[in-house]
């Protein structure tokens, strides 16, 4: 009998361990609850308020149908160009904020699985480690998500752009649906709040972590390593956070993306757009990108589920710019839903970061592993021998906005 394309036969030693692990997205969530501080997988497993957006986004992605289609024996191929850059799928990393937290070291070890996996990484404003180092190892798959600095006519704000350009980095990802900081009840029980200060409960939850535990020793505490440099005296973890909590605002205005537009010369992509107008003014304003996200249910719990908006807003961008797609990507089946809806690729956050919190530091290329062999199967499923087909897909999609 033929060994199945899933089976951890053709895999060797770790490689095959981590497939028995965690095959699925599931098996990955569950262990990474066990192995962190419950404080850990609170932050990144929560939304804001009831928790509400981050139920749309599954619901609506699952809520998609893919009608099969069969008789074609071609092979399916992931290859993905965006941007100019040939990637392995159409597939990438989402920027998480403090994803050290859940699992210390994680912003390079999200870099390496990138370099190895041959798909986009955007690190975040909030990363622990800079931009510059996570480009020395993941190259020109490195993409920077950037909030706003204000102060000082955005002096902070395009002095990192400046070093964006100079580090090789290939796209500036800007976020716009962060206006204002959005309240994560779960955080505030656990009290993981700036300044922190840890609790008879947050010790024994550590303590109770040994894998977590041995991470933190060999990699550090969690930090905010791209602000480090604009902190008056020594950037201590509450200097800085004070920093970030005084002058970070999550959010451009179009003239400040039009300003943008003038300075840098890569790929200018706008995150967080949910309204088919304001994807019309992005594509004014000279973006080449648009994400089309919810922030995974992190800011709004009325916002609406970026796949139930993604064909409105393809329909009336009508190709200006590459439209891509974000929040509540669990899995290959996913990203092919996205792509059918009009994106040219998906990115996901809490699975990359649930990789790592559940099989350590090479989690993250265990995933990106996964997720691009489960998309392979969906396409050979769907009749989609490459990503330029997705679209052609029959599907049933009974929630989407209209005109």
């Amino acid at each position: 009998m033929a060994k199945s394309a899933w089976g951890p036969g053709s895999r060797s030693g770790r490689a095959a361990q981590m497939t028995y692990a965690a095959p699925t997205y599931e098996f990955l969530e569950d262990r990474a609850r066990r192995r962190v501080p419950k404080f850990a997988f609170d932050f990144v497993q929560g939304g804001t308020g009831a928790d509400w957006g981050v139920e749309v986004n599954r619901r609506a992605l699952d809520a998609i149908e893919i009608v099969p289609r069969y008789g074609d024996l071609r092979k399916a191929d992931p290859a993905a160009t965006l941007f100019g850059r040939n990637y392995s799928a159409p597939i990438g990393i989402a920027p998480t904020g403090m994803d050290a937290l859940i699992w210390p070291g994680a912003t390079l070890s999200l870099a390496r699985a990138a370099k190895d996996g041959d798909i986009p990484y955007i690190t975040g404003t909030l990363a622990n480690s800079t931009m510059e180092e996570v480009a020395s190892v993941a190259g020109g798959n490195t993409w920077l998500q950037l909030y706003g600095f204000p102060r000082d006519d955005h002096k902070v704000t395009f002095d990192m752009i400046a070093r964006a350009k100079a580090a090789g980095v290939t796209a500036i990802v800007a976020t716009l649906d962060a206006p204002v900081r959005a309240k994560r009840p779960r955080d505030l029980n656990n009290r993981l709040v700036v300044p922190f200060r840890p609790t008879p409960r947050t010790v024994w939850e550590v303590a109770t972590a040994p894998a977590w535990s041995m991470a933190l020793l060999r990699h550090g505490a969690p930090k905010f390593a791209n602000i480090d440099r604009y902190v008056e005296g020594k950037p201590t973890l509450d200097r800085v956070a004070g920093f970030v909590q005084k002058e970070l605002v999550g959010s451009f205005s179009w003239e400040e993306i039009a300003r943008m537009r003038r300075v840098w010369d890569g790929a200018l992509i706008v995150k967080g757009v949910l309204h088919p107008d304001d994807a019309v003014s992005a594509v004014e304003a000279g973006v080449d990108g648009i994400l089309v996200s919810n922030h995974g249910g992190r800011q709004s719990d009325a916002a609406p589920s970026p796949a139930d908006v993604l064909p409105i807003i393809r329909d009336k961008v009508d190709g200006k710019a590459t439209l891509l797609f974000d929040s509540g990507v669990r899995s290959g089946l996913d990203v092919a839903r996205a792509l059918a809806l009009g994106a040219e690729a998906a990115f996901c956050g809490r699975a990359f970061l649930y990789a790592l919190a559940a099989l350590g530091d090479d989690g993250g290329s265990h995933f990106a592993g996964l997720i691009r062999e489960e998309f392979a199967v969906t396409m050979a499923q769907s009749g989609a021998w490459s990503v330029s087909d997705l679209p052609n897909v029959t599907i049933r999609h009974r929630d989407a906005y209209s005109a």
